[in-house]
């Protein structure tokens, strides 16, 4: 790693030879397949932008030019040529480096999430400043990759960008005919025609190899012929759809070619107009396994083993897997089932529904909005459509469910993946708002599975449903072990059972933690009945008449406690005069950083033992005669994530271990 080891900053690639910066590069692709492969992460996208950032750097100035990466997912490059590569290390851990740009790392990092297809708008926002200010000698330049023009917004950016060509912006095309999985649509086509249209393929590369060979004549008969590419490559291709809109185009180049790629970003910086250099990439290049995984070149990976590719750890059998096995199965019987997704049918689940019911599958890119839009046309139609999305991407297409689904009362059952605290992909991939935003929706039924056999059930009565939308949500990692039931009582599942006491209701995956939190109290003296509604929205009416024959209720969930599970219980027990003590354990802080699944949950006061701690001292409250009418009380101590009684005080009761005595 001689020559990577020098670089701290982007200045110190301008001295370098073209023939440094290819050993540089393979540099980096080793460098990136060593950590990536030990913590995981975003590898293939990476792999293919080697070539991309390192011209982007010598031709920019960042941060004094601003760099916005779309998706960001892609910036791992970027941080590496910017002093991050320390930062490696800890790669998506707990206080380590980010899998995404992020502020608080480096000056040179100016958007902090990586939902797709937003950076133009940003783009349009920054240059729109900088004209009111009159700045006209830096430069912005966005990058956009893997499938982020497939989403609608980065239409309505594009449409206000090209209005206005006297702002100048770069944007920078990674154009690897992939998002997750290959990138879908008429553009996808229009982009592909102009990547691989034979006989302007044939042109270029004989012009390239004649006048590279030729030398210096050679070299100035290219700026002559440059001069009348345009007027050939139009004769050949049809013309391009950006240039149709306005927006000055350049490309295609070849993404891994270091000196086209300079020349093309220095013409595209003296034309002074929006303008599209349109590169070609391959995601995955320079990594055999990745360049041979034919579902996604190894988009997203766990710890793998850097030499081969394979993985490390399996986990067992994930939600994403059970869920699409299932969904697969059902359509089986079912032909009105159909199933969509926004360019990532393998990350949730639908590649065996896609190989058994290949016309009944429909990838739609990164365009959350459109999926769950089109879905209403499906059920229109007499369909059921199965909408599967990550859980902080169901968020982008809230107003659809509420005004497409909802409103028309139409049976679409919403499968949320990565719902609740997700983990090492940081604030902005956390599926926390469901439950919040979900419950505000009109008829909508929410179901929660907390196993396989409920996973099951759960999603055979979502499928029922005709005249409402139904959602299921369920978490990242694997399904575990089967939680019985102890006996169904109106719809609900009662998994543990004391007398009187403590009604502790579970939501989802939830139920695991809290039947640990039971038997740490049972070890305190404090009798708990451990509960799962199934379905949470709306709540069984069963419910309530278990809570009136409990002393108190704790609820637990992992998504947020202001607007979900808990306070929908609250709101239940009150309107119906039953005052009962309850106590709301969720997240606090909607943007948790990185770290695992299970660091974070401990930090939010939602391991086992800070549920057994709020159990026992709504207990105790309870016990000391504190009534509903009191003031409302402290939160879960330590672990950090507030959970509030409500109609009442706390006494701080801690569980010290098992078995041992309740201090406080």
């Amino acid at each position: 790693m001689a020559l990577l080891e020098h670089i701290d900053e982007p200045a110190g690639l301008r001295g370098l030879s073209h023939a440094q910066l290819g050993t540089l590069a393979e540099e980096i692709r080793a460098f990136l397949v060593r950590h990536v492969a030990r913590n995981g992460g975003h590898l293939g996208p990476n792999l293919g932008v080697v070539e991309l950032t390192l011209a982007l750097h010598r031709c920019f100035d960042s941060p004094r030019d601003t760099l916005l990466w779309d998706v960001g997912h892609q910036a791992y490059v970027h941080k590496i040529l910017t002093g991050r590569t320390a930062g490696f290390a800890r790669l998506r851990r707990r206080g380590g480096l980010s899998g995404y740009p992020s502020r608080s790392e480096s000056a040179h990092d100016h958007i902090e999430h990586s939902h797709a297809s937003m950076a133009l708008s940003y783009a349009d926002g920054m240059a729109k400043a900088r004209q009111l200010a009159g700045d006209t000698d830096r430069h912005i330049v966005a990058v956009v990759g893997d499938g982020a023009l497939t989403g609608g917004a980065a239409w309505e950016a594009l449409n206000n960008i090209a209005a206005a060509p006297d702002r100048p912006l770069v944007i920078v095309l990674n154009d690897n005919g992939r998002s997750y999985a290959p990138t879908v649509g008429g553009l996808a086509r229009h982009l592909s025609g102009l990547r691989t249209h034979a006989r302007y393929g044939r042109l270029v590369n004989l012009g390239r190899q004649a006048l590279t060979s030729a030398g210096a004549p050679g070299r100035t008969l290219h700026r002559a012929v440059r001069a009348t590419k345009q007027g050939i490559k139009d004769a050949l291709v049809p013309q391009p759809f950006f240039a149709e809109l306005g927006l000055a185009y350049l490309g295609p180049v070849d993404g891994h070619d270091i000196p086209a790629l300079e020349e093309a970003l220095e013409r595209a910086k003296e034309m002074r107009v929006p303008v599209v250099v349109h590169c070609i990439t391959r995601k995955g290049l320079g990594y055999r396994p990745a360049e041979q995984d034919e579902t996604d070149h190894f988009h997203g990976v766990g710890a793998i083993d850097p030499d081969t590719g394979v993985p490390l750890r399996t986990g067992g059998l994930s939600w994403s897997e059970a869920f699409g096995r299932e969904l697969a199965t059902v359509a089986g019987t079912s032909p009105e089932v159909v199933a969509i997704t926004a360019a990532m049918p393998g990350s949730v689940g639908l590649t065996d529904f896609a190989a058994k019911h290949p016309s009944r599958f429909f990838d739609v890119g990164i365009a959350e909005q459109h999926a769950v839009a089109s879905a209403a046309g499906l059920a229109m139609s007499g369909l059921h459509p199965v909408v599967a999305l990550y859980g902080t991407f169901l968020n982008r297409a809230v107003d659809q469910v509420l005004m497409d689904l909802a409103l028309h009362r139409l049976g679409v059952t919403l499968v949320i993946d990565r719902a609740g605290v997700t983990g090492d992909d940081g604030p902005s991939h956390n599926g926390l708002w469901d439950l919040a935003l979900l419950r505000a929706v009109p008829g909508l039924r929410m179901a929660a599975p907390r196993d396989l056999p409920t996973l099951r059930e759960e999603l055979g009565e979502a499928l029922e449903v005709a005249d409402a939308p139904t959602a299921l949500r369920f978490p990242r990692g694997a399904v575990g072990t089967d939680i019985p039931a102890l006996r169904r009582s109106g719809g609900v599942d009662v998994l543990h059972e004391a007398d009187g006491g403590v009604l502790l209701v579970a939501v989802g995956v939830m139920a695991r933690t809290a039947l640990e939190a039971a038997r740490l109290c049972a070890g305190q003296g404090v009798p708990v009945t451990v509960v799962d509604p199934r379905w949470v929205q709306p709540l069984p009416p069963e419910l309530l008449r278990l809570a009136a024959r409990h002393s108190a209720v704790v609820t637990v969930e992992d998504g947020l406690r202001t607007g979900g599970v808990g306070t929908a219980v609250t709101q239940q027990l009150a309107d119906a005069g039953i005052g009962r003590r309850v106590r709301v354990l969720g997240v606090s802080e909607g943007f948790p950083e990185q770290g695992t699944r299970d660091e974070l949950l401990a930090e939010a006061g939602l391991d086992a033992r800070a549920v057994a701690e709020a159990v026992i001292s709504v207990a105790g409250a309870t016990a000391a005669g504190v009534t509903a009418a009191g003031p409302a009380g402290a939160g879960v101590s330590g672990g950090g994530t507030a959970g509030a009684d409500v109609g009442g005080g706390s006494t701080g009761a801690a569980v010290t271990g098992v078995g041992a005595g309740v201090t406080g």
